[in-house]
């Protein structure tokens, strides 16, 4: 049995890249809806925090999205 280290490596790494990455994104997102609430009790309407936030989120979606197809279409 042979272990092919660098495709090991390179699959942990983008693992570890997409996982931070995605992570990050989400945390934004909360933090937009956050912002937009804070916003709506202060009298205004927040639309940029929450258009921000929906951005992310959709970019989460499309990442993990992504990731299925690749695991179902194999």
């Amino acid at each position: 049995m042979k272990i092919d280290w660098a495709a090991l490596g390179s699959v942990f790494l983008i693992s570890l890249v997409a996982v931070v990455v995605v992570t990050g994104l989400f945390a934004v997102g909360v933090r937009g809806l956050a912002a937009r609430a804070t916003a709506r009790e202060g009298g205004t309407s927040g639309g940029g925090p929450f258009t921000g936030a929906i951005a992310c989120f959709a970019v989460c979606v499309a990442v993990v999205g992504y990731g299925i197809y690749l695991i179902v279409a194999k």
